[in-house]
C-alpha cells in the first residue's frame, strides 16, 4: 500500500488522514508524509511537509516546505543512507507498479479459485479484467499538469533495462511531460506476475489489451508494435 496524508480531511477509520494513492491520483494529492526530490514545476503536492509524518494526527501544512529540492541533505544527514534523494520519477513509477501488482494478484487469485471450483463467473472476471486493462493502458491515468524531472539516475537506468524493439523503443520509455510513460501500455506485462496468471485469464487480458490499442492513434499503434516485437509468449 502507498498512501498520502491529507491534513485537511480529518480522521478516517484505520488510516487517519491518509489516503491510498496510485497512478490515478492527481499530483496535488500525493506524497503527504514523504520526502520528494526532483521537480514538478510549479505544481504543488504534499511532499516534504514534515508536519504530515503522523497519518493519525497530521498537523497543518507547513508553508515553508522546500519546493523541488534536488537533495535531502537540507532535511537530515544523508551520509547514512544509500542515496541522498527520494526521486519523484521513481515515486511515480512505484505508485504505478504497486497498483498493477495488486490488480494482477487479485485476478490471479480469483481466476485460480474459479477454475479449481469449476465456477468461472464471466461477469465478475470481465469486470476485473477491464479494470486491470484500463489501468494497464493508462486509460484512467491522472495527467501531469507540468513536466517532471528526477533528481537521480533513475530515469536513465530504468529506461535502459528494456526490452527494446528493433527501433530501440521500449514500454519503459518515460514521457514526463504530460504523462508518466511515453507509450500507453505498462511494462508490467513483462512481469513474472503477469506470466504466471492462469492461461484463461492471461489470454483474455492480452486480447483485451490488443483491442484497446488497435485502430487508435499512432502512440497506441506504436505500443502494440513494441509489444509484438518484445513479448514472445503472446497468444495467437
Amino acid at each position: 500500500m502507498i498512501s498520502s496524508v491529507h491534513p485537511e480531511t480529518g480522521a478516517r477509520e484505520g488510516h487517519g488522514g491518509a489516503f491510498m494513492t496510485d497512478g490515478t491520483t492527481p499530483i496535488a494529492e500525493r506524497w503527504g508524509g514523504w520526502y520528494v526530490t526532483g521537480s514538478t514545476g510549479s505544481q504543488s503536492h504534499f511532499g516534504n511537509n514534515t508536519a504530515l509524518v503522523d497519518p493519525l494526527h497530521p498537523g497543518p501544512l507547513s508553508p515553508d516546505a522546500p519546493k523541488n529540492p534536488t537533495s535531502l541533505a537540507e532535511f537530515f544527514d544523508t551520509s547514512k543512507y544509500l542515496a541522498p534523494t527520494s526521486d519523484v520519477v521513481a515515486l511515480l513509477t512505484l505508485e504505478h507498479q504497486t497498483r498493477m501488482t495488486n490488480l494482477l494478484t487479485r485476478i490471479g487469485w480469483d481466476a485460480r479459485i474459479a477454475l479449481h471450483d469449476n465456477a468461472w463467473d464471466a461477469a465478475k472476471m470481465d469486470d476485473e479484467i477491464n479494470q486491470l486493462v484500463t489501468y494497464m493502458t493508462f486509460g484512467d491515468e491522472a495527467p501531469l499538469p507540468q513536466p517532471v524531472t528526477g533528481a537521480s539516475t533513475f530515469t536513465k537506468t530504468f529506461q535502459a533495462r528494456g526490452p527494446k524493439d528493433k527501433q530501440g523503443r521500449s514500454l519503459r520509455d518515460f514521457d514526463l511531460k504530460t504523462r508518466l510513460f511515453r507509450y500507453p501500455l505498462s511494462y508490467m506485462i513483462y512481469s513474472p506476475a503477469f506470466d504466471a496468471l492462469p492461461d484463461r485469464a492471461r489470454n483474455q487480458i492480452t486480447q483485451r489489451i490488443i483491442e484497446v490499442l488497435s485502430g487508435k492513434d499512432e502512440i497506441h499503434t506504436t505500443a502494440l508494435e513494441i509489444l509484438h516485437e518484445t513479448k514472445s509468449s503472446l497468444p495467437q
